[in-house]
């Protein structure tokens, strides 16, 4: 009963999971089975770019939770993406063995390079799938407990998290760009070959990597959906509007908090993981405080405290750059900022307030 009222209740996501699983019949139809001739057909590069908007919206998720409903502003959560998309990145390196550039059936080719002789003892391991599945979720999940538990406890707040956060994935991004860390450094971790097995240049793995998409991200809309809509969200939303009263009247805040940013934090090291193998690559790059700034315009755009606002605003601020930066490139990056200022300024709703803002004019 307590699902099926929250699916009752919840129209717009409804519709959003209607949607997704549509997406998730008709692109392996159309990829598939519909000829390469047919102006129906879907091509396996927009199939890969669909799944990356996919893990995006992941993402967005993840920080609209923590910044929608405990008014936490996470300027971090690219560091628990990346974390987790090395996480995949790893299991994929060892699974090339000898098929690299060096032919070393042990170590990954920029290990060769660098003279490296042995394995580091933090690679062992990650020629299984099941380790790497459990790093993906344990390695983001313990940085977001220890610095949340560091945070929350000394009770700080506002935009002073939002800094400690932001110093946290640059300060991640400058450690990983070093070649001594073993990870790649600059260039990173690619030239990846398969996974479980499956040929990562077929037609058919890339169908798998989307629909493997597709259930993450309705499986966190679930998930999350029914965590604010449980006693525990409506904690977390006395707390964003109220922190000292909620404490005051017995809440353990800095508890509360701290679990949602962990379980934040995972759903998005999960989404980073799903976007290494169908991009190909996974660098310091996606540690850059950019990221994070641009995930949480992302969530401004579709619409904070909504969940569905988030993935919506992941899911158009993403084609859209895929777009203007192809046919305008030196625009889009103004034409970003001006969209953020306007729906700051008009729209603090975000685009999932012009229905809210339709119904009141009618």
């Amino acid at each position: 009963m307590r699902i099926l009222d929250m699916i009752k209740n919840d129209k717009p996501g409804v519709y959003l999971l209607a949607s997704l699983l549509a997406v998730s019949i008709a692109v392996p139809l159309l990829n598939l089975l519909v000829p390469e001739s047919s102006v129906f057909h879907l091509s396996t590069y927009t199939v890969t770019l669909l799944g990356k908007y996919l893990t995006y919206a992941l993402l967005a998720l993840a920080a609209d939770l923590v910044w929608g409903y405990l008014g936490i502003l996470s300027l971090g959560h690219g560091a628990f993406f990346s974390l987790g998309g090395y996480a995949m990145g790893m299991y994929l390196m060892r699974q090339i063995g000898d098929r690299g550039v060096y032919g070393d059936p042990v170590l990954p080719d920029f290990m060769v390079f660098l003279n490296w002789h042995e394995l580091p003892w933090f690679w062992h391991g990650f020629d299984h799938f099941w380790l790497a599945a459990l790093m993906i979720i344990l390695v983001p999940g313990i940085l977001a407990y220890i610095f949340g538990y560091l945070a929350f406890r000394s009770r700080v707040t506002g935009v002073y998290l939002s800094i400690i956060t932001q110093a946290m994935t640059y300060a991640l991004m400058l450690a990983f760009f070093r070649n001594e860390m073993g990870f790649g450094g600059n260039n990173g971790l690619t030239d990846f070959k398969d996974i479980l097995g499956f040929n990562l240049r077929e037609d058919s793995t890339r169908i798998g990597l989307f629909l493997a998409s597709a259930a993450a991200l309705a499986a966190g809309y679930i998930v999350s959906r029914y965590i604010v809509s449980s006693r525990l969200g409506l904690a977390c939303v006395a707390i964003r509007d109220a922190e000292s009263r909620s404490r005051f009247i017995g809440y353990r805040v800095e508890n509360i908090k701290l679990w949602i940013f962990v379980f934040s934090a995972v759903l998005a090291g999960i989404a980073g993981a799903l976007y290494v193998p169908q991009v190909g690559i996974i660098n310091p790059g996606e540690f850059s405080p950019l990221n994070s700034i641009e995930l949480i315009i992302w969530v401004a755009i579709g619409g904070r405290n909504t969940l569905y606002g988030a993935i919506i605003g992941a899911l158009l601020v993403n084609y859209a750059k895929t777009y203007f930066t192809a046919a305008l490139p030196e625009v889009w990056l103004y034409a970003l900022g001006a969209l953020f200022v306007l729906v700051t300024l008009y729209l603090p709703k975000g685009i999932v307030g012009l229905r809210n803002l339709r119904g009141a004019r009618a």
